[in-house]
């Protein structure tokens, strides 16, 4: 059969707004809990329960393990995995408390021995956590030997922390420690339940508590804050009032030999509105719990039979484990997130930051819809690429925003644990460089994958310190390209990637680097010089000219370069930078004395690109420089007797003496006349003598 369900619990307020239901009313020492009694679920017509309203477990008026509603959904001892606990066999090796433990004994005395047949002789306990739209349930079942007589009481203890106490058995009590106690009063068939607190001090949680707030020892530490559930609607019970065939009983009886039974009064189940006795204001979690009986309503009544501590898993909150990796590993860049999440500790939407391979796990996060965790912006040279939300167990995120960077998802189960994995990938940069090897110039590059598809580079000098470049920082990874449109007159002699790529597909892994230079030389010619002569000794017709000197200047040169004609009256002029780039060179011979230049001197070359050697020297760069050896002539007169005679000489030709007029007489002179004529090139002279006697 169906049981009614409770309406969804609203989503929790701030931790300073929220209380504990049965803790403040125990501490205002009200008598019966001021809280609406939560009503039992309707009974089967032939199957009566007393099961709370909102839990799908039966708790049978007559308790059993097996479902008995033929309507689900319904839930039992039999169909349901839950923590079972067995004593140890009964006789002399049963362990129990000794020298007069008592439920306030912080460390309770451990002893072996049977347990009188007048005390509760334990064999098992159980508990199961369901978890159910109408709020968590906490279901427990105790299991003994046989029905003892008089008063017979069982209690839960439940305990957070995992160290073991003194009596290497029991854990240590921490504040907040819960004791469920199941009293069947004077044989009685009707439990009651009651819960307390393990106080350590005059504050509990935030609340003032006095000594007087001791169940009995009226001295911290002490259970306290005691409240009766089941007057309260928060805890229902029952016994089995007969025999429960082995067949039905879950294990607890074997089932050889036939006929075995778990006994009339040996079985009591309970469900306990996990909520009120936890909170829906606190994270509390249980890692164990052990059962001990008592066979007076006394608490101070000394403990007998216990069943050794269980692991269990009891949470009324969720879990949210954000890991963080980065792109490339190592990264030491911090990545802040905010949440919309409300946690015990941290109050409401908690934030945080993550390196890589750091990891935050928050265990203490209330159940809510629509909660989110989101990255905030990367930081400069990061990207989001991926959140990974596969390790999640019971939690499928709503929605994964990668632009926002936004995971969101419902907790509404303790076992909820949403495991995301951020990744953040660091971008890249490309730096194209342009260098010349001499010289300097404008260069155009083109790219179909770099944010300037087209840009230009200028370099001011040769070499790095003339060197120009463009910086494209906050790549995504992947592959770029970038090409140069080789301008005339220039040479590409190497285009290369530091990183090893071709700068047509460059390879830009995560948070690389990769410079891709460009290296330019100017096209460069050579100027042949051909010198010729005039030489009689060596023939007719033009002689090479061997050991003349020529400078060339211009197009850039500094200084100028001298050479020197050989055998063959040739001089070659290399590695020229083309005069498209440096314009005209001037060619400019050292005349040899003795020799008219009968060319143009200085020449003008235009040098175009051609082998260094002179082999394939263009007509503009090859430059014929031609020369006359020049003739001296002396006419002289020589008086046989002295003064004899006065004589006069008139040539046609230009006399460069420098005491001499080629236009005037000599007739004048008193001596004998003698006159030279010098650098005369071939042909016909005359000179007229007149000797005047």
């Amino acid at each position: 059969m169906p049981h009614t369900k409770n309406p969804t619990p609203e989503t929790p307020t701030p931790t300073s707004q929220r209380r504990r239901r049965v803790r403040l009313a125990a501490v205002a020492g009200v008598g019966a809990l001021v809280l609406t009694a939560l009503v039992a679920g309707p009974a089967h017509a032939d199957h009566p329960e007393v099961s709370l309203t909102g839990s799908d477990f039966e708790i049978d008026t007559n308790a059993n393990l097996k479902v008995d509603d033929a309507t689900p959904p319904s839930l039992d001892w039999a169909s349901v995995e839950e923590n079972r606990q067995p004593d140890l066999a009964s006789g002399s090796g049963d362990d129990s408390f000794g020298q007069g433990s008592k439920e306030d004994t912080e460390v309770p005395t451990v002893v072996d021995g049977s347990i009188p047949p007048n005390k509760s002789d334990l064999k098992n306990f159980g508990t199961y956590l369901e978890e159910a739209d109408g709020g968590d349930f906490l279901h427990l079942f105790w299991h003994r030997v046989q029905d003892p007589s008089g008063t017979t009481n069982m209690d839960f203890e439940f305990n957070q922390s995992e160290t073991i106490s003194g009596n290497d058995v029991t854990p240590d009590r921490t504040e907040g420690d819960i004791l469920i106690q199941y009293d069947l009063a004077q044989g009685g068939t009707n439990p009651q339940l009651f819960v307390a607190y393990w106080l350590t001090d005059a504050d509990f949680d935030g609340t003032a508590v006095t000594k007087a707030d001791c169940v009995a020892a009226n001295a911290f530490p002490c259970w306290g804050l005691r409240a009766d559930l089941t007057a309260a609607g928060d805890a229902t019970g029952s016994i089995n009032t007969t025999d429960i065939p082995a067949a039905d009983s879950d294990g607890l009886a074997p089932l050889v030999p036939a006929g075995q039974v778990v006994s009339a009064r040996t079985f009591g189940e309970a469900t306990v509105d996990f909520s009120a006795i936890v909170g829906d204001d606190e994270c509390v979690s249980f890692g164990s719990a052990y059962l001990k009986s008592r066979s007076s309503d006394s608490f101070t009544a000394a403990m007998k039979d216990f069943i050794a501590p269980a692991d269990v898993d009891l949470t009324n909150c969720a879990k949210v484990i954000i890991h963080k990796q980065t792109d490339p590993d190592g990264a030491t860049t911090s990545f802040d997130y905010t949440t919309a999440l409300v946690t015990q500790d941290d109050g409401t939407d908690p934030s945080f930051s993550l390196s890589d391979d750091g990891t935050q796990e928050y265990d203490n996060v209330f159940f809510g819809s629509d909660l989110t965790v989101t990255e905030s912006a990367p930081p400069s040279g990061w990207s989001l690429i991926g959140i990974d939300c596969s390790a999640s167990v019971g939690v499928t995120p709503s929605s994964t925003d990668l632009v926002t960077g936004t995971v969101t998802f419902d907790l509404d189960d303790a076992d909820d644990v949403l495991e995301c994995t951020y990744t953040n990938q660091a971008k890249g940069t490309i730096v194209v460089e342009k260098v010349t090897s001499e010289r300097f110039g404008a260069f155009d590059f083109t790219s179909g994958s770099l944010p300037d598809t087209a840009f230009t580079l200028t370099t001011t000098a040769a070499g790095a310190a003339g060197k120009d470049a463009n910086t494209y920082a906050n790549l995504t990874p992947g592959t770029y390209d970038v090409a140069e449109t080789v301008p005339t007159y220039w040479n590409l002699t190497s285009a290369t990637c530091d990183d090893g790529s071709d700068p047509a597909s460059i390879d830009l892994a995560a948070g690389e680097t990769v410079t891709c230079t460009f290296v330019n030389a100017p096209e460069k010619g050579s100027i042949k010089i051909v010198k010729t002569r005039k030489h009689a000794a060596g023939g007719s017709g033009d002689q090479p000219h061997a050991d003349v000197t020529f400078k060339v200047t211009g197009g850039g040169l500094s200084q100028g370069i001298v050479v020197t004609t050989n055998a063959q009256g040739i001089a070659c002029v290399p590695d020229l930078v083309v005069s498209g780039l440096a314009g005209n060179y001037t060619v400019t011979e050292t005349v040899p004395s003795g020799y008219v230049a009968l060319s143009t001197n200085p020449q003008t070359a235009a040098v175009a690109e051609s082998a260094a050697d002179c082999s394939n020297t263009p007509a503009g760069a090859t430059k014929t420089f031609a020369n006359m050896p020049l003739t001296n002539i002396t006419v002289s007169v020589d008086s046989q007797v002295p003064g004899g005679t006065f004589s006069s000489i008139e040539c046609d030709a230009t006399i460069e003496a420098p005491d001499t007029d080629p236009d005037v007489s000599l007739s004048d002179q008193l001596d004998d006349p003698s006159v030279t004529i010098q650098g005369l090139q071939p042909g016909t002279y005359s000179c007229v003598v007149v000797i005047d006697p």
